[in-house]
């Protein structure tokens, strides 16, 4: 199940940032993994449901919020996706820190895979790893922010030593569930 992450600053109100995201239908303006949304508006909220298309697929599918903590964290599951090698259930979350400055965002993309996809898990990986970071900048721009998406550091890749952050920079998130 490859699950890869990113973070990135909004210099918005969490408020602000939260309700952009619960509005399943702006996904299609920055995320790769979303090709549309039906424009019929949902009521925000957990089991809302939507309507889109997945790249390079033909038929609408769900996509159902499976997470719903207002300025705190929201997910969006998507329909199982049969094809010839198995299937794939995309997991799309948003974990969200308020700060003084802003919103620190973690974007996450979880792929649920099954059959012979499972040995396709790394390459999966591999092209989230490219895409999301590119992703977060879209939706940094979108919101207005000039501060660039953070990558996320592939797991074999050590940590540097940082100094202490300034009062204005964000220092991480709570990653306690």
């Amino acid at each position: 199940m490859p699950s890869v992450s990113t973070n990135v600053f909004v210099p918005r109100p969490a408020t602000e940032v939260f309700d952009f995201l619960a509005d399943a239908r702006n996904l299609a303006l920055w995320s790769s993994g979303v090709a549309s949304v039906d424009k019929a508006f949902v009521q925000p909220g957990r089991k809302a449901m939507y309507s889109y298309r997945y790249p390079g697929r033909r038929r609408p599918h769900r996509l159902v919020c499976a997470d719903y903590e207002p300025c705190r964290r929201i997910a969006f599951r998507g329909q199982r996706m049969w094809s010839p090698l198995g299937t794939q259930v995309p997991l799309y979350a948003f974990d969200l820190l308020p700060h003084a400055e802003g919103t620190l965002v973690r974007l996450s993309v979880t792929s649920s895979l099954s059959a012979g996809l499972l040995l396709l898990g790394p390459l999966i990986a591999m092209a989230w790893r490219r895409d999301l970071p590119i992703d977060g900048r879209k939706f940094c721009d979108l919101l207005g922010s000039s501060v660039p998406a953070r990558p996320a550091l592939p797991a074999a890749a050590p940590v540097p030593a940082s100094p202490e952050p300034s009062s204005a920079e964000p220092s991480g998130f709570d990653y306690a569930h």
